[in-house]
């Protein structure tokens, strides 16, 4: 490899590695002092350029892309502010672990703490939210240095999807020229003959991880105490985006019907939907595996005795609490042994990979398939029959609320996220956004037989940067992209929709519109007005048609009986939507409240007219 620079060099040494180690993607935002590195980028061949001008929607752009993918993409930006504007994504990528590479320019070590322009203390400016951070050595035409440099960049990129993943954070500080200028005697002719200049075939250095999983004893005690249980569920939170091939869907639910346990699946947890889902051999009178409609429901259940739980812990604030309040051992599995159960009520953690526990799980119940104790418990029929008459009231008396006609007469933003989930393309990604499009998703957003990619930010669980993951989701694959998103949100990141062309990213944007942070009606600080209006509802009275003329998308307002087809023409056409649909916030969240009460009556009622029979 030869370079005309010193600095010039670092950037394409970097970029060769990385690209050996299979970087594909890169988010850069522009900037002088990272000039070596985007140059160098931008000419590889092997890694595809992502171009943003704000530094923000750049991180989360690459956060999307990452979080779809499980594999990690990078970031470049500039000294400065520019650095403090990935903080938030980085905060993310932290939280729901996932990978990516952050590189940003520095200034040279002694202009630090001097008044230069533009110079800031980068040094671990993201704490601990970083799975490892490092300084780069300053560029030279070194070998020892240059190896060094390779085995760095090789070593951060592996730590991106190490166990858990999460960002990790090179800083490069860099002095002119830093633009690919000849400096006679800066590199050496005979350097590009060096292994430091042509590094080896794949990464200069080879990270193979292992796979955490429990002892053939530890499967054999889990299945045990799985197998006692009169009344064993298996949850699953959010999944780490690493993990989504990780756990067979098919596995999960062979162990729930070999144990006679629900599997209750949240709409991140990637087992709501796909070809598991659904009823066995398409009998009707069979019981489900996957259920959806827990949050309205889950209080007039009996609680488990055990509990199996993957994933982060459950978008259902109901479900939490239910699980909080059962007299059950719970088991919860995850691969960096860390703990993601905030009402610190389960009782063993299983520091092991998802699916090879499951794996396990079922190789112990084969070991003991004809013995007596592997008899699936007499009252797991009427465990998942519970549970199969919950489902269906709750999804019965959803439907009447979903009809054209009454949304006509009651719209509430939940019959919105039932129906982008229900008519969603096969295949499709569905992102949505945080605050209430979320909970309604799980609310509302019943299993499907299909091809669903399922996406939030629910590591930090911010409003900002919504539109930016969507779009960067979206790049990563062909299916059709939706988005869910709240005004706020919407507002928030409405120069990530820049991305839409530059980006060459398409979607349907689906924009619930009720002039403020409706959420903010299920708390108490609602009876308190002042301030609940202006300084927690916070209306704003933006017409966000302009945001259509500007980055030149199709927009649309229209009333939420008429949802369904403009839904499925903006599906069926090119290009990017914007559908708004009008709410009143108080009026939908109010409908949410007796539609909720409604499904939780009904299902109460039909558990004691089962319960009635059954004395009978």
């Amino acid at each position: 490899m030869t370079a005309p620079n010193r600095a010039t060099l670092w950037g394409r040494v970097l970029a060769d590695e990385l690209a050996k180690g299979g970087l594909e993607a890169i988010c850069i935002a522009p900037g002088s002092r990272s000039t070596p590195l985007t140059v160098a980028f931008a000419e590889h061949p092997e890694i595809e350029v992502y171009s943003h001008l704000d530094e923000r929607s750049a991180a989360y752009f690459a956060l999307g892309r990452a979080r779809r993918t499980g594999e990690p993409t990078a970031l470049v930006c500039t000294s400065g502010t520019a650095v403090a504007n990935f903080h938030p994504a980085v905060m993310e990528a932290d939280q729901a672990r996932v990978p990516l590479l952050v590189l940003t320019a520095d200034r040279p070590p002694e202009l630090r703490d001097s008044g230069a322009n533009q110079t800031v203390d980068q040094v671990k400016l993201y704490g601990d939210a970083v799975r490892w951070y490092t300084e780069l050595p300053e560029p030279e035409a070194d070998e020892r240095k240059v190896r060094s440099l390779r085995t760095t960049a090789a070593r951060a990129l592996a730590e991106t999807t190490g166990v858990p993943p999460g960002p990790v954070h090179l800083n490069c500080p860099f002095r002119k020229p830093l633009e690919p200028i000849d400096v006679p005697g800066d590199v050496p002719e005979s350097f590009a003959d060096t292994l430091a200049a042509t590094g080896r075939d794949g990464p200069f250095v080879e990270t193979t991880g292992g796979v955490r999983t429990l002892a053939s004893e530890e499967h054999r005690q889990l299945r045990r105490a799985l197998e006692g249980a009169d009344r064993p569920l298996i949850v699953a939170g959010p999944a780490d985006p690493t993990a989504l091939g990780s756990l067979e869907p098919g596995a999960v639910t062979e162990l729930a019907d070999r144990l006679g346990a629900p599997v209750l699946a949240d709409p991140l947890s990637g087992l709501r939907y796909g070809s598991h889902v659904g009823r066995p051999d398409g009998d009707s009178d069979a019981p489900w595996t996957i259920y959806g409609g827990y949050d309205a429901y889950i209080d007039a259940l009996p609680a488990p005795d055990v509990v199996l739980r993957f994933g982060a812990s459950p978008t259902s604030k109901r479900l939490r609490n239910w699980l909080r309040d059962a007299d059950a051992r719970q088991f919860l599995i995850d691969p960096a042994g860390a703990w993601r159960e905030a009402t610190f009520t389960a009782t063993d953690l299983l520091a092991a990979e998802p699916g090879t526990v499951v794996e396990g799980v079922l190789e112990a119940l084969d070991e003991c398939e004809h013995t007596e104790s592997a008899t699936t418990p007499s009252t797991g029929d009427e465990w998942r029959a519970w549970f199969d008459a919950a489902e269906r009231c709750h999804w019965e008396t959803c439907d009447d609320a979903l009809t054209a006609d009454a949304l006509a007469s009651e719209p509430f933003e939940g019959a919105i996220l039932a129906s982008a989930i229900a008519n969603a393309p096969d295949p499709a990604t569905v992102f949505v956004s945080n605050s209430m499009p979320i909970r309604d998703a799980d609310r509302f957003g019943r299993p499907r037989a299909t091809d669903l990619t399922v996406l939030a930010n629910r590591g930090a669980s911010g409003i900002d940067g919504i539109a930016s993951t969507a779009l960067g989701a979206g790049s990563a694959t062909d299916d059709p992209l939706v988005l869910v998103t709240g005004d706020l949100a919407f507002y928030h990141d409405s120069n990530g929709l820049l991305a839409v062309d530059r980006c060459d990213v398409d979607a349907t944007i689906v924009l619930l519109d009720n002039d403020g942070g409706g959420i903010f009606h299920k708390l108490p600080i609602e009876e308190f007005d002042p301030p609940f209006t202006q300084q927690f509802k916070t209306p704003h009275g933006l017409e966000f048609e302009a945001l259509g003329d500007m980055y030149g998308l199709a927009f649309e307002r229209i009333a939420p009986a008429d949802f369904e087809a403009a839904y499925r023409d903006s599906l069926e056409t090119a290009g990017t939507q914007i559908i708004a649909v009008d709410f009143d916030s108080e009026a939908s969240h109010r409908r949410r409240e007796a539609l909720m009460d409604r499904v939780s009556d009904t299902v109460a009622t039909a558990l004691e007219d089962d319960a009635a029979n059954g004395s009978d």
